[in-house]
């Protein structure tokens, strides 16, 4: 496979309008850490956007960031924290980057305040497989033009389009953080007690059988939250995150799954995870879980519980021939539409060939 080592969005245009006129089958990535997402691809040349890594603008007063895909989120969120700003966006994989995080739609904790990655971005740069650059949204929260092209490529695995550039909107730091941490009795009931409470909870996890609740803002407000959490479920107090926050729970050569329920499924979903043996980490506040497993055998029964529930089960990643011998993806109703607008952004389906849903 060769591989090319652009530096700005004009030098991926003459790279991909070179490949078009090769018929290059072309896949693109920042730093790999989710390479082996989504089903296997065959391509003829790799787009390394690990250069293009720099905060091109922060406008602080603004609560607003201009990143290339490459920049890691670590470096982003270090560039923003010197304003007391952060991009709410967690970092699930060491070392990922603003374009990985954007392609597989991936979040953690702090969507349950601030909504994924769709949520936060209000402008977007990419490049077609043709090598044309095109731009939707801008540099001001409020401008809403072109919000549609964002939602397009965020989550699309890169087969839509080459994401170069993102502008997204920052949230002020907090004061304090605070995390409550607890092994309640009843896992699923706790949840809801604390979703529905008062205290404002900025993120609700679950890790295995244990709860953890994130708190922030002013020192006293966060007090009187933290009591009113602890009077809910009980637990300890810590002013750093427990072990393995944000971060997924499978190691490589797990099969990783991404579970989604609405919050009343939550028990029975729980339930069948505990029973396939799964490792579970994930935002039970928004109902959206994350599970290892060793062998692919329950993924049917599980895709039938959380299907009564509102939910989906996606393998996430896993080895290659377990992605073989499965149905990665799951159903998807909107392949059909899914099918036309591939056809209309890649007619050739060059970019990351068969990698998504119903192999677009």
């Amino acid at each position: 496979m060769q591989v090319a080592f652009p530096s700005s969005t004009a030098e991926v245009a003459a790279v991909l309008r070179d490949a078009a006129a090769q018929r290059l089958r072309v896949v693109a990535q920042g730093r790999g850490t989710k390479r082996t997402w989504g089903l296997p691809v065959t391509a003829d040349l790799l787009v390394d956007l690990g250069g293009m890594d720099r905060v091109l603008d922060h406008q602080a007063g603004d609560l607003i960031v201009d990143v290339q895909a490459g920049a890691r989120l670590a470096d982003v969120q270090a560039h923003v924290g010197k304003e007391r700003q952060r991009l709410a966006l967690d970092e699930t994989v060491p070392g990922a980057t603003v374009g990985g995080t954007l392609a597989t739609n991936a979040s953690g904790p702090q969507r349950l305040l601030a909504g994924t990655a769709r949520d936060l971005l209000i402008g977007v740069t990419v490049v077609r497989a043709d090598g044309v650059v095109a731009k939707a949204g801008g540099r001001v929260v409020k401008n809403v033009a072109g919000y549609d092209l964002g939602k397009l490529v965020v989550g699309s695995y890169g087969t839509l389009a080459v994401i170069t550039e993102a502008v997204f909107r920052l949230h002020p730091e907090p004061e304090v953080r605070r995390w409550v941490t607890v092994e309640p009795d009843d896992l699923h009931h706790a949840v809801h007690a604390v979703v529905h409470s008062q205290a404002v909870p900025w993120a609700v996890e679950v890790d295995g059988t244990m709860l953890s609740v994130l708190l922030g803002g002013r020192p006293d407000g966060v007090a009187a939250r933290v009591e009113a959490i602890r009077a809910l479920v009980g637990g300890t107090v810590s002013e750093t995150p427990p072990d393995g926050w944000g971060t997924y729970p499978w190691r490589p050569g797990d099969v990783g799954l991404k579970v989604t329920c609405v919050l009343s499924g939550l028990r029975e979903v729980l339930a069948a995870l505990a029973d396939a043996g799964a490792r579970v980490r994930g935002s039970a506040g928004t109902g959206v879980l994350y599970a290892a497993l060793d062998v692919p055998d329950a993924l049917p029964a599980l895709r039938e519980v959380a299907a009564r529930h509102g939910g989906t089960v996606v393998v996430v990643d896993a080895p290659d021939d377990v992605k073989a011998s499965v149905d990665v993806w799951g159903p998807v109703p909107a392949l059909a539409l899914m099918r036309r607008v591939k056809d209309q952004f890649d007619p050739e389906h060059r970019l990351a060939p068969g990698r998504f849903v119903g192999g677009i």
